[in-house]
């Protein structure tokens, strides 16, 4: 699982499948947030930077608080 480039609703996917809701926010860097299980995350989706390279994949996976691989399977649930 993982290398290949994800779209932004693909990005939006894994965060909801992560537990994260979107926040109302202004422009094209969306906020998601986490409340549970703590502590409390927040990831920043820039959906005007999609498709993602490894390094943005990489970031929100660390924002997210999960490894890459973490990330990319969270895709399929």
């Amino acid at each position: 699982a993982g290398g290949k480039p994800l779209t932004a609703k693909e990005v939006k996917t894994i965060a909801r499948n992560l537990g994260f809701r979107h926040r109302e926010t202004a422009g094209g860097h969306e906020q998601w947030v986490r409340d549970a299980p703590l502590p409390f995350r927040k990831m920043t989706i820039d959906s005007h930077l999609a498709p993602f390279s490894p390094y943005l994949i990489k970031s929100m996976a660390s924002q997210a608080g999960v490894s890459v691989r973490e990330f990319y399977d969270a895709l399929g649930r």
